[in-house]
């Protein structure tokens, strides 16, 4: 299996509902450093896995619709703990829309699998991972 990396950061604000968060029930931020791995099988005809410039624009982009926002007032997140693990997922899932539209190129259609990872520090971070 074959696979490109790209990485960026977002930063947010959020809180979270439920005992289990304890202190992070209060309002606070967040500075995400983000990987987004794109993986094939078998290369394409160009000999790469996805055209690494257009997957790190379109990540670019993606963190963009979170960057610098209190996602406690995005209506997309009303009533949802936009945990590490839900955001990896939206992020992964947003790039995953750009590869079938073909946003990330044509030989992006052959990509099998994408996985994101949010860290959040240099001792945390959490991962989705699915496939296309």
């Amino acid at each position: 299996m074959f696979s490109v990396t790209v990485r960026d950061h977002a930063m947010v604000a959020h809180s979270f509902r439920g005992e289990v968060f304890g202190p992070a029930q209060a309002l606070h931020g967040a500075t995400f450093t983000v990987d987004a791995s794109f993986h094939r099988s078998e290369l394409d005809a160009d000999n790469v896995v996805v055209d690494i410039g257009r997957a790190a624009a379109e990540l670019g982009d993606v963190l963009s619709g979170l960057n610098y926002r209190n996602l406690d007032d995005e209506p997309a997140f009303a009533g949802t703990n936009t945990t590490t693990e839900f955001l990896a997922k939206v992020v992964a899932d947003r790039l995953a829309e750009r590869a079938s539209d073909g946003r990330l190129g044509e030989g992006a259609r052959g990509l099998e699998r994408i996985s994101v990872t949010l860290h959040e520090s240099h001792v945390a971070g959490a991962s989705y991972e699915r496939a296309l």
